[in-house]
C-alpha cells in the first residue's frame, strides 16, 4: 500500500496544483459580479431582477455547450481544449468592462457561460482517467478548494479594485473585470506546455507504474459495473444519469444563489467595499475546512450517503438560522455553517457519477450531470433577486434556499435506493498487483 500512496502522491503532486489554480481563476471570474453590482447596478441601470437574471444567464450558456465540450475534448485532448477555454472565458471576462446596460450584461453574462462550459466537468471526467475511485473523494475535496479559496480571494480582491474608481477614466468595477479577466488569458500557454492528456503521455511513470493504473481503473469498471455505452450520447438517455443531475441540482442553487448575493447580504452589515470584502471571506474558510475533512471521511468509511445526508441538513439549517437571525454576527456564524455543508456536499457527490461510467460515457454523463445541475445557478440567482424585488427581503431568498436544502435530504434517500449497489471491494494495492503480475 504505501507504493500505491507514494505514486497517488506523485500524480496529485504533478496535476492537482495546476488545476486547482485553473479553476482558481474560472471561480473568481464567474463569482466577481457580485460584487461588483455594488456599483454597476447604479451606474448601468440594473435592477435587483435583471442582475439575477443576467448572473444567471451564465447558466443558461454553460448548460446548452457543456456536453459539447466534455466530448470534444476527449477528442482533442485536455491540454488543447482547456488552453481554448482559457483564451476565451478570459477574453469575455475583460470584455464585461464594457457593459452599457442590461442588454450588454446578459449578452456577456450568457457568453461567458458558453466560453467556461466544459471546464469543470472536463476536470471531474480527466481525474477518473488518473485516480481509481477509492482515492477519488480526497482529490475531489483537494481540487474544489479551489472555489471557497477564490471566494476568499475574490472579496479582498473585488474591494480594493472597486477603490480604483475613476483611474483612468474608468470605473472601479471595470477595473475589476480587467483585472481577473488577463490570469485566465496568460494561463492558457503553462497549459498547452504543462498538462498531459493523460497518465500514457507522461514520462514520471514509469512503465510498471502505467500499467497498474490501467489495471486498477479496469478493476474498477467491472467491480462497480460501469457503463461504457457504444455511442457515448447514449449517456444522456441513460436514468442514472438523470437522477443523478437532479440530485446535484439543491447544491449547485444553493451555492450560486448564496455566492452571488453574498455580498449584498454582508454590505447590509454596514461598512466600506473593502470591509465588505473581507467579512465575505470568512464563511469560505469554514468551506475549505469542510474540503479538508469531510471527503476523506468519506473514503475512509466508503460512505457517500450519510455523508451527504448530513450535509444537507447542516445546509438546510444554516441557511435557515441566516434568514431567521437579526444579529449580524449570528448570521454571519450561520453563514459559515452553509458554506461548510454546500463545498463539502460538492466534493462528496461528484465521487458518484465515476462509480457508474468509464471511458467517453463519463464524459458525457458528467457533462450532462453537471450542466442540469448547474441550471441551479441560474435559477437560485434569478428566484432571490425576484423574491427580494417582491417582498423587499434578502431573508425570503434564504428561506426558498433552506427548502431547497431539505429537498437534497429527500432525494438523498430517492438516489440512494434507486442507484445504490453494493460491492465488496477485492484485495488491493500497488505490490500486490506488482506481485501478480
Amino acid at each position: 500500500m504505501s507504493q500505491e500512496l507514494a505514486l497517488i502522491r506523485r500524480i496529485t503532486f504533478k496535476l492537482i496544483p495546476f488545476l486547482v489554480l485553473l479553476y482558481l481563476v474560472a471561480y473568481i471570474d464567474r463569482s466577481a459580479v457580485g460584487f461588483a453590482k455594488l456599483h454597476m447596478s447604479a451606474d448601468v441601470g440594473l435592477g435587483d431582477a435583471a442582475y439575477g437574471m443576467g448572473a444567471g444567464l451564465f447558466f443558461i450558456g454553460y448548460f446548452l455547450l457543456e456536453v459539447p465540450s466534455n466530448l470534444w475534448l476527449e477528442r482533442f485532448g485536455a491540454r488543447r481544449w482547456f488552453a481554448r477555454i482559457l483564451i476565451t472565458w478570459g477574453a469575455i471576462t475583460c470584455a464585461m468592462a464594457l457593459i452599457q446596460g442590461p442588454t450588454s450584461f446578459y449578452v456577456l453574462r450568457f457568453l461567458l457561460g458558453a466560453a467556461e462550459a466544459g471546464f469543470f466537468p472536463g476536470v471531474l471526467y480527466y481525474i477518473t482517467q488518473w485516480y481509481p475511485v477509492r482515492h477519488r473523494g480526497k482529490i475531489m475535496g483537494l481540487f474544489i478548494l479551489s472555489q471557497p479559496i477564490a471566494m476568499m480571494i475574490t472579496g479582498p480582491l473585488s474591494g480594493a479594485l472597486l477603490g480604483l474608481e475613476g483611474a483612468a477614466g474608468l470605473h472601479g468595477w471595470q477595473w475589476l473585470f480587467i483585472t481577473i479577466g488577463l490570469p485566465a488569458m496568460l494561463l492558457a500557454w503553462p497549459t498547452l506546455r504543462y498538462l498531459p492528456d493523460g497518465p500514457q503521455q507522461v514520462k514520471w511513470l514509469s512503465p510498471e507504474e502505467k500499467t497498474w493504473l490501467g489495471a486498477e481503473l479496469a478493476r474498477d469498471l467491472n467491480t462497480y459495473g460501469q457503463t461504457r455505452h457504444g455511442n457515448p450520447l447514449h449517456a444522456l438517455k441513460d436514468r442514472r444519469v438523470l437522477l443523478l443531475a437532479l440530485f446535484y441540482l439543491p447544491v449547485t442553487l444553493s451555492i450560486y444563489g448564496l455566492g452571488l448575493w453574498l455580498p449584498t447580504l454582508i454590505k447590509q452589515f454596514g461598512g466600506s467595499d473593502l470591509t465588505t470584502g473581507f467579512v465575505a471571506a470568512v464563511p469560505y474558510v469554514f468551506g475549505i475546512v469542510g474540503l479538508l475533512i469531510v471527503p476523506r471521511s468519506s473514503d475512509r468509511f466508503n460512505d457517500r450517503y450519510g455523508h451527504l445526508a448530513g450535509l444537507y441538513v447542516l445546509g438546510a439549517l444554516g441557511l435557515f438560522g441566516a434568514a431567521w437571525f437579526a444579529a449580524p454576527l449570528w448570521q454571519l456564524a450561520a453563514l459559515c455553517a452553509v458554506a461548510f455543508s454546500l463545498f463539502s456536499c460538492t466534493a462528496v457527490f461528484w465521487t458518484l457519477p465515476g462509480r457508474f461510467f468509464a471511458g467517453a460515457s463519463a464524459a458525457a454523463g458528467i457533462a450532462l450531470i453537471n450542466s442540469v445541475g448547474n441550471l441551479g445557478g441560474y435559477i437560485g440567482p434569478f428566484v432571490i433577486g425576484a423574491l427580494k424585488e417582491y417582498t423587499g427581503q434578502l431573508s425570503s431568498g434564504l428561506y426558498f434556499l433552506a427548502g431547497v436544502m431539505a429537498f437534497g435530504l429527500v432525494l438523498t434517500g430517492v438516489v440512494y435506493r434507486v442507484l445504490e449497489r453494493r460491492h465488496a471491494l477485492p484485495a488491493s494495492g500497488f505490490a500486490a498487483s506488482a506481485r501478480s503480475r
